[in-house]
């Protein structure tokens, strides 16, 4: 398995984030995915919660992105979002050439089961099935003729040969993660999306986890996004994106465990800091 190099970070500003100069990026590869100036509000009056504001982001194809931020800074809405799973107020989500907003339920749903590939923080495995009927399943909710020696690799890669006749009952954490990924990867999808898929693991299956995910960066090609709160988790990503607030805090590349936490760090302090700011105005 081949493993990602670690660099220096780079930590590109945005109005929260600390200034640094960011070096140019040559030959930037296109856009997997692209956020337009989305908004999302939930509640009224008092209550009223607005998870996204006005946020747009590219995702590269073929890269590795992490999504981190404070409590309520919006990252799992933006996923959701990304992913086809809830549609904003205003603004715009294109996978490759494809307008999510112009689609109905039906095309929707093809999208999500075509071109998307799920890992949650619960495995979200159908207990009466094997490992094996698990990778599976979305090829034949799809109705497609499953590709065998592609299935093969990525058995190889995941280490599951010998498990694919257990039942997830039968497996460890970390084995049933991994006929997530395996789930996920087994009909190419454009994107695959990764809500805190080690949430449930202790550090080991953890650690395994991540590096399947980046294996699937580096071996073939895959666009992988993932939502974490673990600085070492969003340290194995090529990219790293902060939000605040429902906008753009800042984002690093090559990170280090350090450096993410640092900048996690700081964007969480000046958040709190502009509540604490809010509150005192409405008082």
């Amino acid at each position: 398995m081949n493993t990602h190099p670690r660099h220096s970070a780079t930590h590109t500003p945005a109005a929260q984030a600390p200034p640094t100069d960011r070096p140019q990026q040559p030959g930037r590869p296109r856009p997997a995915i692209r956020a337009a100036a989305l908004t999302k509000t939930y509640g009224m009056g008092d209550a009223q919660v607005r998870p996204l504001n006005s946020l747009s982001l590219d995702i590269a194809a073929g890269r590795f992105t992490a999504i981190m931020g404070p409590s309520g800074s919006g990252k799992s809405t933006l996923l959701n979002m990304l992913a086809g799973l809830d549609t904003p107020d205003s603004g715009e989500v294109t996978i490759g050439d494809t307008q999510l907003s112009g689609l109905g339920d039906a095309a929707l749903t093809r999208v999500r089961r075509d071109r998307i590939g799920f890992v949650f923080q619960a495995f979200n495995l159908v207990p009466a099935m094997t490992a094996e009927e698990n990778i599976l399943l979305p090829s034949q909710l799809a109705g497609r003729k499953v590709d065998r020696a592609w299935f093969a690799r990525i058995v190889e890669l995941l280490g599951l040969r010998d498990r694919l006749r257990h039942r997830p009952h039968e497996l460890s954490g970390g084995q049933q993660q991994r006929v997530a990924v395996a789930r996920a990867l087994v009909t190419r999808p454009d994107l695959i999306v990764a809500d805190e898929p080690t949430g449930n693991l202790d550090s080991a299956s953890g650690d395994e986890v991540l590096g399947l995910l980046r294996a699937s960066v580096d071996e073939f090609g895959q666009t992988v996004v993932m939502v974490t709160h673990d600085a070492q988790a969003a340290a194995r990503a090529d990219r790293v994106v902060l939000l605040a607030d429902g906008r753009l805090a800042g984002e690093l590349h090559s990170p280090t465990p350090e450096a993410v936490a640092q900048a996690l760090m700081h964007i969480t302090t000046s958040a709190h800091r502009a509540a604490e700011t809010r509150a005192g105005g409405a008082r």
